[in-house]
Formats: C-alpha cells, sequence, structure tokens
C-alpha cells in the first residue's frame, strides 16, 4: 500500500510510504526541497545532522541536498558571463530555497512532484529563466529521482548539476566501495593519486573527484551495517565525487553532472539552448544481507 502524509515538524513535511515494503521518505519542500530522512525496516538509510537543519543559517549536512547551477565551489565564489561578474555560493542555490509541490500519486508507487522557478533572488546571482523539477518516487527498497531542467531564456544557460546524499554508518571501516576509476582528483592538495579501492578515513576530512568513470553505477557495502547501497545515474552525470569528515557517521557519494569550477572552465558543462528541456535520473537501490 503507497500512502502520502504531511507532518507539521519544524518546517511542512512530506511523508512517502510504501508500507508493504516498510519503507518509508521523508521530503521538505521548503528548505531546498531536500529528502531529509529514508528508512527501510526501520533502519536509517541516511544521515542528518539535526541541529544545523534547525538553523536556517547554515547549510544542511544530511539527506540528500540538491546541487544547482554549480556543484562545488568556484574560485573566489565569482564567475563570469558576457563580460559581467556573478558572485555563487558553494552548490548554487536549489538547496536553499523553497521549491513547490505540483504533483502526488499513489499508483504503482509513491511520487511526489516538487517544481523550482527562478526568481529575483536567482537572477541576482544567476541571470537565466528556468524550471527545475524533480520527481521523488519511491517503490520498495528503490528511490529514483527524475530531473526535467528547462531554459526558458532566451540565450543558451550554462549549469551542472548534483546530488549530494549524505549515508549513514556506524563504522566508515566496514565499508567497501566499488567506484568505477582507477584515480581521483583530491580537490584538498589538487593532487592525482591512483584509486585501488579504499580511503584513509584517520585524515580529517576527504574530498576527492573521480572524473574518468567507466560505468554509470557505483555501490558501497557495510559490513557492520549488513547493507549495500547501489547508485545508478544517466550520462548526464560524468563525475563522482566522495567526502566525508574525521569523526562523523557519514559518507558522502555524489554524482555530480560537471567537476568543480566548470561555470567558468567549461568541463562538462551543460548548455541548455532557448526553451529547450533535458532530463535525467538518478536511483538508489538498498539491499540487505
Amino acid at each position: 500500500m503507497f500512502a502520502i502524509a504531511t507532518e507539521q515538524q519544524q518546517y511542512k513535511t512530506y511523508i512517502l510510504s510504501d508500507q508493504n515494503a516498510q519503507s518509508r521518505l521523508e521530503i521538505v519542500p521548503e528548505r531546498g526541497g531536500i529528502v531529509t530522512r529514508w528508512s527501510l525496516h526501520n533502519q536509517e538509510i541516511l544521515y542528518m545532522d539535526a541541529e544545523r537543519f534547525a538553523n536556517p543559517q547554515m547549510s544542511i549536512r544530511g539527506g540528500i541536498p540538491i546541487l544547482f547551477p554549480i556543484c562545488g565551489n568556484l574560485p573566489d565564489n565569482l564567475y563570469t558571463i558576457d563580460g559581467k561578474q556573478y558572485t555563487l555560493k558553494q552548490h548554487g542555490f536549489a538547496r536553499d530555497l523553497p521549491w513547490e509541490v505540483t504533483e502526488q500519486s499513489t499508483q504503482d508507487l509513491v511520487s511526489l512532484t516538487l517544481v523550482l522557478n527562478s526568481n529575483n533572488q536567482t537572477y541576482a546571482v544567476y541571470p537565466f529563466d528556468f524550471q527545475l523539477a524533480f520527481t521523488y518516487q519511491l517503490k520498495g527498497n528503490t528511490l529514483t529521482i527524475q530531473q526535467r531542467y528547462t531554459n526558458r531564456s532566451a540565450e543558451p544557460m550554462p549549469f551542472s548539476v548534483g546530488l549530494h546524499p549524505y549515508f549513514y554508518t556506524a563504522d566508515k571501516t566496514q565499508v567497501e566501495f566499488d567506484i568505477p576509476a582507477s584515480q581521483y582528483l583530491d580537490q584538498i592538495s589538487k593532487e592525482t593519486h591512483d584509486f585501488s579501492g579504499g580511503f584513509d578515513f584517520n585524515r580529517e576530512e576527504i574530498d576527492v573527484a573521480f572524473t574518468s568513470i567507466r560505468r554509470q553505477s557505483t555501490s558501497a557495502t557495510d559490513t557492520g551495517q549488513q547493507v549495500k547501497i547501489s547508485l545508478t545515474y544517466d550520462d548526464l552525470y560524468s563525475t563522482l565525487v566522495f567526502w566525508t569528515v574525521k569523526g562523523k557517521d557519514y559518507y558522502c557519494l555524489e554524482p555530480w553532472s560537471a567537476p568543480r569550477n566548470a561555470l567558468n572552465t567549461g568541463e562538462q558543462l551543460q548548455r541548455l539552448e532557448p526553451g529547450a528541456s533535458c532530463e535525467a535520473s538518478v536511483q538508489l537501490q538498498v539491499t540487505f544481507f
């Protein structure tokens, strides 16, 4: 049985459930259209820093934030278009702005569609007219995030997009990663290293980008939690980022459409023609063993 309920917490929260599968998803449109929680059989899949979430002045660490129109940061938070300089903070603005619920369905699965339209606040930092539509679809052990990006401007619209899921783990050293790449760029040291499948979790912070991925899927197997999380993503997504901080019970495996600073370098940057739309999908699947 599929159902959608709402609950007034700090923000109005939409609760999507597949009751037969004991799968439950929570979404907060008002706070960046973010997925804040996903549980299966009463086991938490995602991490959430409740204290940061409660403070609207702080960026959220947890759930599945949406990154648009950039992923990562820009040097000095600056970029230039048509000779004019703009300021855009790390990961863009989509994760901070309120989204609008436009569609709900409990037919064959449970889904919720959210929309973000350009407005005076976005024009000040990103001079394009756009619409984003994200549809969260839950069925059994699978969450599918369907996306549509529409350029309503009179000129081509450059952008990159990403998802920033925070996966819960009690012990990162018990997690085995299958990442389809042999090298990564350390985004802190700016050095490139060979990758053999593991990370040094004694480091204070790990922030690495895999830009030459061999396939459109990745996974993490947590032997401590006895759960495997698999991600598959469309060809739009060219980069995988792994990020975590020492002493925190999460790791992030993030599909990005372009690496950092693409708005300045043009590397893997999407350019949507006037009036055009493009669609993409990311799927997360959880398997217990």
